[in-house]
């Protein structure tokens, strides 16, 4: 009667740590659940695209994330490759903006031609 009801629930149970596992264990379904539904195909697609610019080569016909359509005519360097999107039209392009490779091409030889 006399003790207060925001006192009596205070009051510490016999088995608290079992009530703070059950308590965080929505939280950690919750993590496990978005690590395998977002996080985890993120990192996979992240990787395929690392290797796909990684193995660009000369005559690679790629489509960049702006939406240019072009042949790799030359690689740069690690970070950039030139593309040509037209006859006598070259600009550079980050690695990073390629958004996939539509063919891998065979860089053109001179070969003579025949009569």
């Amino acid at each position: 009667m006399f003790i207060t009801p925001a006192f009596a629930q205070g009051a510490p149970a016999a088995g608290g740590g079992a009530d703070m596992l059950i308590q965080l264990a929505p939280f950690l379904l919750i993590f496990v659940v978005m690590y395998f539904l977002i996080l985890r195909p993120q990192q996979k697609r992240a990787k395929a695209h690392q290797e796909m610019v990684t193995a660009l080569r000369r005559g690679d016909v790629i489509v960049t994330a702006g939406g240019l359509v072009g042949k790799v005519s030359r690689v740069v360097d690690e970070n950039e490759i030139e593309l040509q999107i037209a006859d006598n039209v070259r600009v550079r392009q980050m690695r990073s903006q390629i958004a996939t490779v539509r063919s891998k091409g065979e860089p053109a030889k001179d070969e003579p031609a025949a009569s």
